[in-house]
């Protein structure tokens, strides 16, 4: 990859992602291709955090009715678990404070 903007697409927002985000795990949407080191890389020099451990999985699309009752999916993408040194956070959403 040319850039780690390439590298990490989005972060993920859903009640889950935010219960892992006070163990200091943070999820994103991250490219096919991307291996671990590589996406570890990217957090490091995105967000100036310490990188101790990636997860990643291939999330499959699902079956949906499409036009005319016609079967097709959703697109398949890359998701990536990262967890950080203790003590660092991320801060994704400005400078709103979790109460």
């Amino acid at each position: 990859m040319n850039s780690v903007y390439n590298v990490i697409i989005r972060p993920i927002v859903s009640e889950r992602s935010f219960d892992l985000m006070e163990q200091g795990k943070y999820t994103f949407e991250v490219a096919k291709n991307a291996p671990k080191e590589e996406i570890a890389d990217a957090v490091e020099k995105l967000f100036n955090v310490h990188v101790v451990k990636v997860n990643t999985m291939n999330v499959s699309g699902k079956k949906k009715r499409v036009r005319y009752q016609t079967p097709g999916t959703t697109r398949s993408w890359k998701k990536a678990v990262v967890t950080l040194a203790a003590g660092e956070t991320i801060e994704i959403f400005g400078n709103q404070a979790a109460e």
